[in-house]
């Protein structure tokens, strides 16, 4: 079974899509959480430690994960998934590129 921790700013749309889609794939846990200390849900040391596999929505994402946790992260696959806040939860555009996107990474189909 593959960790599976997706994250974006406020943990309200986009990560929290990610995370619905691939809790349900068999052979998948997944998790979502914010970098803004206002995020339903902020990442956490546990987080990290917990995920195989870290898909950031944005570079920035991925540049704020590196500043809080630099050990953690260093061991960390990172991926950068390039999708910008304009999408609202289970938008069906945003849920197609998710699963698209993570799939291509994941090598699966």
């Amino acid at each position: 079974m593959s960790n599976l921790l997706f994250i974006c700013s406020r943990n309200q749309w986009r990560s929290p899509t990610a995370e619905r889609i691939w809790c349900r794939r068999p052979g998948f846990t997944a998790r979502s959480a914010g970098t803004s200390p206002r995020a339903r849900r902020t990442v956490g040391v546990r987080d990290i430690e917990w995920a195989d596999a870290v898909f950031v929505m944005e570079q920035k994402h991925r540049s704020q994960l590196k500043a809080a946790f630099p050990g953690l992260m260093h061991y960390k696959a990172i991926h950068i998934l390039d999708i910008p806040d304009e999408y609202r939860y289970m938008d069906t555009e945003l849920v197609e590129i998710l699963t698209v996107s993570v799939s291509a990474i994941l090598g699966i189909e």
